[in-house]
């Protein structure tokens, strides 16, 4: 069974964030090394915070199984939340980056 809930979204949103990078805005912001190394940092982050809010032994923020794949790495983190963290961050710097390339072409 697919998990459509979490999951599949998901999964869509890496893709769509991927895709419009990729096929639309073309700033190369996946070949720098500082958005590598911001992802990094971003993940450093999220794992001890969203560990916390998902610990099995006493979660904050519940899934519904249904939902999700069950894989959970590190401390219980669903895996669908680091691909959720990774299209937020993306789309947002992308949109910066796309912002930052426009001002210093006008």
């Amino acid at each position: 069974m697919i998990p459509w809930g979490y999951t599949v979204p998901a999964v869509a949103a890496v893709a769509v964030v991927v895709v419009f990078e990729l096929v639309l805005l073309k700033t190369g912001l996946f070949r720098r090394p500082a958005y590598w190394l911001t992802m990094v940092i971003v993940t450093g982050f999220q794992i001890p915070v969203d560990g916390w809010l998902t610990k099995l032994s006493a979660p904050i923020v519940l899934y519904s199984p249904e939902h999700i794949t069950g894989l959970r790495f590190p401390w219980d983190i669903p895996v669908e939340d680091f691909l959720f963290g990774f299209a937020l961050v993306t789309a947002v710097l992308l949109v910066w980056e796309r912002a930052r390339q426009r001002e210093e072409a006008s």
